[in-house]
């Protein structure tokens, strides 16, 4: 075992996108996908929508990967295997809420302990979540949403109310994601989780390709910052401003060496001074 400094480095984001039909889940995903790789040939979409999917083909070259009934666990792992083996970098699951339908319309069909028959579903699920968590590609999912209900007393009944939107997954669907949008019918966004903290208190929008960038940046932090840093060494106009640079920043020294030493020599060239190094 050993100690390393902790860094975000090339993170492979896991996006949920929720809301009813018509709400916009399929076009978001995509736009968003789109800001995360700036590729469009590099964006597959596994659809259970009978390819609805393609409706949006005028937005891009993006590929699809139609899936038939029944929505299994097992097809949507061997579908992720497929676009990951083909060298997708983001890939939309549209939608999850089918694998979950799947799953409780086969529990439903066994006879004798509903409690225990949940063994027999509940790990296959569980390597369906584990296969969307680890899989080195961005992934997003949409989830579609329905009213929900709770049952309060007054004046000794039990009436059902509503209390908003719920995803058609297993409750706890949102825990393994690091950010999940909920969409209005007028399809704006409003953050239900979000680890980036890009989001938070922040008024319902419309989600873009800007915001996939967005979350990009997120992801590729050292990349973003080795970037920069990159960028003042190239703007450094003196050899004790560029040494300060180098040395403020110790954990791109490495990576960044060779271009140090190109500007350093080139500030000597402009100076007048000769370089042997």
């Amino acid at each position: 075992m050993q100690l390393h400094k902790a860094k975000r480095n090339n993170v492979k984001i896991k996006i949920g996108i929720q809301g009813p039909a018509g709400s916009g889940k399929t076009k978001s995903a995509l736009l968003l996908g789109f800001g995360l790789t700036d590729d469009w040939t590099k964006i597959a979409v596994v659809d259970t929508e009978s390819r609805s999917s393609e409706l949006y083909a005028h937005l891009g070259a993006y590929n699809v990967l139609p899936l038939s009934y029944p929505f299994t666990p097992e097809k949507f792992k061997e579908a992720i295997h497929t676009c990951v083996n083909a060298g997708m970098e983001v890939v939309i699951l549209d939608s999850i809420s089918s694998e979950w339908q799947n799953i409780l319309s086969e529990h439903a069909s066994l006879t004798g302990n509903s409690y225990t028959n949940w063994s027999k579903f509940t790990p296959r699920h569980q390597l369906f979540v584990d296969m969307i968590i680890q899989s080195d590609v961005h992934i997003i999912c949409t989830l579609r949403s329905k009213q929900a209900y709770v049952l309060n007393e007054k004046n000794g009944k039990h009436i059902p109310e509503k209390v908003g939107l719920k995803p058609i997954q297993r409750e706890d669907m949102d825990y393994e994601l690091s950010l999940v949008f909920q969409l209005s019918m007028k399809h704006y966004a409003t953050v239900i989780k979000d680890r980036t903290e890009f989001f938070a208190d922040k008024p319902d929008f419309v989600i873009t390709e800007e915001t996939g960038k967005l979350i990009r940046c997120w992801c590729e932090q050292d990349k973003f910052e080795e970037l920069e840093i990159g960028m003042l060494i190239n703007n450094c106009s003196d050899i004790q401003s560029l040494k300060e640079i180098f040395e403020q920043h110790p954990l791109y020294q490495n990576a960044l060496r060779s271009q140090f030493n190109n500007r350093k020599n080139q500030i000597l060239s402009t100076n007048g001074y000769a370089s042997n190094q």
